[in-house]
């Protein structure tokens, strides 16, 4: 135990740090008045219960936001033929002549990948907006891209313009963009730390959710026909417009006022309502330490995180991890799946409905990834679920190659793909967003979101560009290109990442000081962060005078 003592002409300020907290932790005795701001509670953070202010907010927050981004991809897929009849019918009332192959092909393909070019945008300036609006004043603002592009979308066919529908996947793209970098932000800072994985999940939850919602509303007795398929489009207001009624009524991040706005009274209010108890002194502390290590905060540059040695490996993690969430695989699977199908022997009026267990299986390998990731923890799922996917796409690579040579063969085949699919939600699903929040400390953490963000829809990208050339060349053999990817994430993140689990922000980053060859703090400067930082006027002239005394 140690005693630091200050005295100043009468007053007397104790500030007691004590070690001894650990030894009680790992026996499961701790006492919840006892526990320190940096070390965990197994009272406070294993038994509490997660309040439904933190719940609301996690689902309303991923309502308007990554449920929109798993929705748009999968909904142009059921109504890509009326659309090109739309197209085609629209062309003929213009110049009079049907459209030529190559225009409509060129044009469809310019719908679909613009919405990829729009989550590229939104990444590059979704920075600013964290910055001057806050965490959930970015979701918020987001909505109107939402909305407005759900108007394009849905009224394109009546104002016989088809550039409204592409000009509406760009706006969807942008909001998408945001979307992915804003809230898994939102979330991380928003939860405590033993339930962070968990909260962050809400994410890749609702994209698998909106990703099947896309299937099910697509199938041809719902909105799937050519006389619906508007309402496809317009369904997306929904989402943003319930976003927006509700999320102005939950807290902003506390990280966010206490760090950056100065709000400490906010930031307080803030926590008692997600944390749901009055007092929240360790947590405010615990945000004030991390401030205090970063001196005075100032929100760096894009060009300044490069450039910065003290989170050099972190940045390669976040840039890796992110490549292999869009260049593991998962988006061509898509692109075998009907046609398996129909070698299985499937009549084509049915494969729409076999399809939606491929969405089924996301959601449910997403659910139980959250239900588990604070027990087996970030980098365990994730090796599994990339190691998981090398050897069911090698497997894959083989049944396909076999597959006239036997009635059963393409059944074996579809067991994989919803077994990769499974693999993929399990973890590389969605921690990779999970961990661009934790990796990072707050004057960081805006423009790590811009970096894994940029690497994000760019990979995704090129791989709409070029996988079909590699499935030209290749065949079946495209899927051993994913096999390398995947075992190249497993390999890099079994040797430099760090569990995080249950472990703050300060704690995560010490992680890595060792590979970044970032010398540990001096005595004087721990000595100093275990000073009880009052937020009371009469103790502020004491702790400047202690701090830089020491």
């Amino acid at each position: 135990m140690t005693v630091l003592l200050v005295t100043e002409g009468k007053h007397i300020s104790f500030t007691i740090c004590t070690t001894m907290f650990k030894a009680a932790e790992s026996l499961n005795m701790a006492r919840p008045q006892d526990n320190p701001a940096t070390h965990q509670n197994p009272t406070e953070s294993g038994r509490r219960p997660i309040t439904a202010c933190l719940l609301n907010t996690a689902f309303f927050g991923a309502l308007g936001s990554s449920y929109l981004y798993g929705y748009n991809l999968s909904v142009v897929n059921a109504p890509a033929l009326h659309i090109k009849v739309f197209y085609n019918t629209t062309w003929m009332e213009r110049y009079g002549e049907p459209i030529k192959e190559e225009t409509l092909t060129f044009l469809w393909s310019i719908t679909v990948s613009i919405f990829a070019i729009g989550g590229l945008l939104g990444a590059l300036f979704v920075s600013v907006l964290l910055r001057i609006l806050g965490r959930k004043g970015t979701l918020l603002l987001n909505n109107v891209f939402a909305i407005i592009a759900a108007l394009l979308l849905s009224l394109g066919e009546t104002a016989k313009s088809f550039e409204m529908l592409i000009i509406g996947r760009l706006i969807m793209g942008l909001d998408s963009g945001v979307a992915l970098s804003a809230l898994p932000m939102y979330l991380g800072e928003i939860s405590p730390r033993h339930v962070r994985g968990l909260i962050g999940q809400f994410n890749s939850i609702l994209i698998c959710l909106g990703v099947f919602t896309g299937q099910a509303l697509g199938l041809p007795e719902l909105l799937g026909q050519g006389s619906r398929w508007n309402f496809l489009f317009a369904f997306m207001a929904f989402p943003a417009v319930l976003q927006l009624c509700v999320l102005p009524f939950l807290p902003e991040s506390p990280r966010y006022l206490l760090m950056e706005r100065k709000d400490e009274a906010g930031a307080e209010r803030a926590f008692q309502r997600f944390l749901g108890k009055e007092d929240v002194s360790q947590e405010l502390e615990e945000v004030r330490r991390e401030a205090q290590n970063q001196g005075n905060l100032q929100i760096v540059s894009v060009l300044q995180l490069i450039r910065s040695p003290a989170v050099r490996w972190q940045l390669i993690t976040i840039i890796i991890t992110m490549a292999c969430y869009q260049l593991c695989g998962l988006n061509a699977i898509w692109y075998y799946t009907n046609g398996i199908l129909r070698e299985a022997g499937f009549d084509a009026n049915i494969i729409p409905y076999i399809t939606l267990s491929t969405g089924a299986i996301e959601t449910l390998a997403a659910i139980i990834s959250g239900l588990v990731i604070e027990r087996l923890g970030r980098k365990l799922l994730l090796i599994f679920g990339f190691s998981a996917m090398a050897v069911f796409f090698s497997l894959l690579t083989v049944f396909l190659t076999f597959q006239d040579s036997a009635s059963w063969m393409p059944y074996l085949s579809y067991v994989c793909i919803l077994i990769v699919i499974a693999s993929f939600c399990s973890g590389p699903g969605g921690i990779p967003f999970i961990l661009t929040g934790e990796l990072f400390e707050q004057s960081y953490r805006p423009a790590a979101f811009m970096i894994a963000g940029t690497v994000n829809w760019l990979s995704n990208f090129a791989v709409g560009l070029l996988f079909p050339f590699i499935q030209e060349r290749l065949g079946s053999y495209a899927f051993l290109v994913f096999v390398v990817v995947c075992v190249i994430g497993s390999i890099y993140l079994f040797i430099v990442l760090p569990e995080t689990k249950n472990k703050t922000f300060m704690d995560i980053s010490k992680s890595f000081a060792k590979i970044n060859k970032i010398p540990p703090p001096s005595p004087c400067y721990e000595m100093e962060l275990t000073l009880c930082i009052t937020p009371d006027a009469k103790d502020k002239d004491q702790n400047v005078k202690m701090e830089s005394y020491l």
